[in-house]
């Protein structure tokens, strides 16, 4: 039996990972969750699943909890504090990181000094932090496990082969709701229309930024980081069906890749149950016979800009992937809340990378000062 931990148990991933749990005949067990404002779901989560900790965002929040679930055990706690009890919890062997942003640095951090298996959906964490979780993962033997299924493909492709074999990443992308337009059919896109994924089920944030394709650009940075690659060898092809979920080339010019129906709950499991692979309980299996055709683009970088961002970060290195995606997560949410068009997002992340002040090899206070530096700049410019 594994006992698993999971931050961010209410959103989209997180309520996959308990479907797993629900499926997995008793092998795996909750131990502690975490979720934001959703504390009507986090109640009956923990009715359900019995955790011994629960965190949520603020105290109130804590409050409120307590009086709803006065006649349980369970303890209940709250902000980074709380998070970070939650990723090093003793009795957990493992953590999900279901976390959506930079919120997931620091509990990372703390999971993996606390030796515990990492199955990483929260990429934020690798693309601010890269050159830091990974070193210290290694020194602490700790396993980061992706979770994203295009890590997961890229992951799986390499199952008994020689890293050094590898002579490139495909990162596949499904081109999001505007593949093929143009800048000018874009200047009025609203915040619904950015909303309708074609083929994936995900949070707000992440269904913007695969409209904007710096889901794939946070991606390729994380790539760099998971698998010890340059941005030279690391390719985005455009794949609409999303049947393939990646691919990776290797120097003979041979080329594996995952596939599967757009089902989040495999990459999920997999990373939980790794190296084993066990059934999902109603999964649609991809079926050759109905799948006419595969089709593959390159992606316009300079309409969707946000993509192009991300190999200029890796270029310029130090922190400038921090600004990258600290800007993307501000003006995310503005645009949720519909105070920015949906082309200000790449225009505004251009803008804090240039402004934004360089550090060559930020350390944690350094990211999180970068963070609130770009934060600070956009609210001037933005707002003015």
């Amino acid at each position: 039996m594994k006992n698993i931990a999971i931050l961010g148990s209410t959103g989209s991933i997180g309520t996959q990972t308990l479907d797993i749990v629900d499926g997995s005949n008793g092998e795996l067990n909750v131990v502690a969750l975490s979720a934001g404002r959703n504390i009507e779901l986090l109640e009956e989560q923990t009715r359900k699943y019995r955790p011994y900790l629960i965190c949520v965002e603020t105290k109130e929040d804590a409050e409120e909890l307590g009086i709803r679930l006065n006649d349980t055990d369970v303890r209940i706690v709250y902000g980074m504090e709380g998070l970070t009890d939650v990723a090093s919890f003793p009795k957990s062997d493992m953590l999900v990181t279901a976390i959506v942003g930079m919120v997931g640095l620091k509990p990372t951090i703390a999971a993996i000094k606390s030796k515990k298996t990492i199955c990483l959906a929260n990429k934020e964490t690798l693309v601010t932090a890269g050159h830091i979780i990974m070193p210290l993962a290694k020194e602490y033997g700790v396993d980061i496990l992706p979770v994203d299924s295009e890590h997961s493909a890229v992951f799986q492709c390499l199952q008994g082969e020689n890293r050094e074999d590898v002579e490139k990443i495909i990162l596949t992308a499904s081109g999001g709701p505007f593949r093929g337009k143009t800048l000018e059919e874009l200047k009025n896109v609203t915040l619904a229309q950015a909303l309708k994924h074609p083929n994936w089920s995900m949070g707000k944030k992440i269904t913007i930024d695969s409209a904007t394709m710096v889901n794939k650009g946070l991606e390729v940075i994380e790539a760099k980081w998971l698998f010890g690659m340059d941005s030279d060898k690391i390719e985005v092809v455009v794949h609409p069906q999303s049947i393939i979920h990646s691919m990776v080339e290797f120097k003979d010019g041979g080329i594996k890749a995952q596939l599967g129906i757009p089902d989040m709950r495999l990459p999920i499991q997999y990373a939980i149950t790794y190296p084993d692979r066990l059934p999902i309980k109603n999964s649609e299996r991809l079926s050759f016979k109905e799948c006419s055709r595969l089709d593959f683009e390159e992606p316009d970088m300079e309409v969707f800009k946000g993509l192009k961002l991300a190999f200029k970060a890796l270029e310029n290195g130090g922190n400038s992937s921090v600004m990258y995606n600290a800007a993307n997560e501000y003006l995310v949410s503005m645009f949720l809340r519909e105070k920015i068009s949906f082309l200000d997002i790449p225009k505004y992340i251009e803008f804090a990378m240039n402004e934004g002040t360089f550090t060559e090899n930020p350390n944690v206070d350094e990211i999180l000062e970068t963070e609130a530096e770009v934060k600070r700049i956009l609210e001037s410019e933005i707002c003015r």
